[in-house]
């Protein structure tokens, strides 16, 4: 039995914890006499409604299941802290960056994008890198993916992509069609699906991966000054990929290898971590770079935009129950506090919409008052009432209302968000003709090796021979607009799957 770990050991572990086991009880709290016979009348008689033992239970048991959320599905998730190594005051005036030494509680969970909760963990896709730091103004949600890009930049077209990446509503089987057709009528998306089927499409695992807050946020700081940031993770445990065969052999023999991996991490004591810097643009640099600072497919340069050293978040805590603190855990980049604000980025401002809402549909309308989610650094204090699984005092007797004459909670001019101008036309601009290629030659020419350039192209298409062949060409004139080594590549190797 030597080569069980943590995670396979963990009900001997809870065995060894218990001094002797406690009472079955009820849902309510009762005692129930034995777990092993339904009340009958008679050895050989109908089961009694008034079972409540057997009632309870299953009624309880019908209901298990919540809607499991429609990107994110699976993941794993842990829990620890955020701690301040380099003063960023003169930037940001949000709780967690107050002083240096300080310690914010978190809650992270990571996760694949595409594929159900029964889905491999090392499927080629991006992983989920969302942050939840519980601070003394609430909760702030930094959602993100452990790439900096994504693959579109208006969210009137996110549907549709998460549809192309889920199973064609006829066959109910994944779609060559449906996903290259997509992406080739986009080339916006040519940057991500770059990163995509690059090495850093299969992290070995979620330690050894970065994690992007992704869009452009405003950091506001006491005297009320903003400029314009991006969020960036580096993993102290080093980056490390899989191989597509790795890959594809660990979705076989072990589909959780990533929870795995990360749950006998933090139980063995070797808690990971991530050192966490920040860019920073003035508004005055926004209106002078070449490309649009709000675009969700670029990246800032890190040659003009250095990274900032800010602190490091640690994980030391493996969640007590998956459910509650895991599948009930609700990010949303709506959820943030004085001190980091919006953008004008489009896919950030269309976020702050679904999130929530999705959270409202899956977990209820208290959603906010699970454990795992309620501002426990904070008291709220609001105007919001009942509804269904009100699980706290419903904030007792205070009024309801407001304005109101007695003592209920009042607003305070202080916490205003930071004014800005706007102008232009109200219509629907059009991102189709926006620079999609120029970041991508830069990621070919100076980021891949040769043979990272190499396999880049074999994964492509592999993954793009089971398209039609007019998708093909599509995609390909897409991947030359590049450089002319990389769609030439790809159609090389598609002419070889001919022969």
């Amino acid at each position: 039995m030597a080569n069980r770990d943590k995670a396979t050991n963990q009900l001997a572990d809870f065995k060894k914890a218990q001094s002797k086991s406690d009472v079955l009880t009820t849902g309510t709290g009762a005692p129930v006499g034995t777990k092993t016979a339904t009340l009958t009348a008679g050895p050989r008689g109908p089961v009694l409604i008034q079972d409540f033992t057997f009632t309870d239970e299953m009624a309880h048991f019908n209901r298990e299941r919540i809607p499991e959320r429609v990107v994110h599905a699976k993941g794993g998730g842990a829990f620890g802290y955020f701690e301040v190594t380099h003063d960023i005051t003169k930037y940001c005036k949000a709780k967690p960056f107050e002083f240096v030494g300080k310690k914010t509680p978190v809650g992270v969970r990571f996760s694949t994008v595409g594929g159900e909760s029964g889905s491999a963990d090392t499927a080629r896709d991006p992983r989920g890198f969302a942050i939840k730091f519980y601070s003394e103004d609430g909760n702030w949600d930094l959602v993100g993916n452990n790439t900096p890009i994504f693959f579109i930049r208006d969210p009137i077209f996110f549907p549709s992509f998460i549809h192309t990446q889920k199973r064609n509503p006829q066959t109910h089987l994944k779609d060559p069609d449906m996903f290259w057709d997509f992406i080739s009528l986009r080339p916006e998306t040519t940057h991500q699906v770059s990163f995509l089927f690059s090495d850093r499409g299969t992290p070995d695992g979620y330690r050894r991966m970065n994690g992007y807050g992704s869009h452009t946020f405003k950091m506001i700081n006491g005297e009320g000054k903003p400029v314009y940031c991006k969020f960036v993770f580096k993993t102290d445990q080093g980056i490390k990929n899989l191989m597509a065969d790795q890959a594809a052999e660990l979705s076989k023999n072990d589909p959780d290898y990533a929870i795995r991996d990360l749950f006998n991490s933090i139980e063995d004591g070797n808690f990971p971590s991530w050192s966490v810097f920040i860019q920073v643009m003035t508004f005055e640099e926004a209106e002078k770079v070449s490309y649009n600072p709000f675009d969700l497919t670029k990246v800032w340069p890190q040659a003009e935009f250095p990274l900032i050293p800010v602190g490091k978040m640690v994980l030391d805590r493996n969640p007590k129950n998956y459910f509650a603190e895991v599948e009930q855990i609700a990010f949303s980049p709506a959820h943030m506090i004085p001190g980091i604000e919006a953008s004008p980025d489009k896919m950030l401002q269309g976020r702050l919409f679904s999130y929530s809402d999705t959270h409202r549909h899956r977990l209820g309308s208290n959603y906010l008052q699970l454990a795992v989610n309620c501002p426990y650094k904070a008291n709220a204090r609001n105007y919001q009432r009942d509804g269904p699984q009100c699980v706290g005092d419903n904030q007792g007797n205070a009024p309801n209302y407001f304005p109101n004459s007695f003592s209920g909670p009042q607003d305070d001019p202080k916490y205003l968000e930071c004014p800005f101008s706007i102008s232009g036309d109200v219509t629907r601009y059009e991102t189709r003709d926006e620079d999609n290629f120029s970041q991508v030659t830069t990621f070919w020419n100076k980021v891949l090796n040769q043979e990272e350039r190499q396999r880049l192209v074999e994964n492509i298409a592999g993954h793009l021979k089971d398209a039609q062949e007019f998708i093909q060409k599509r995609t390909v004139y897409n991947f030359t607009q590049v450089h002319p080594d990389f769609g030439g590549g790809i159609q090389k190797r598609l002419d070889s799957y001919k022969n």
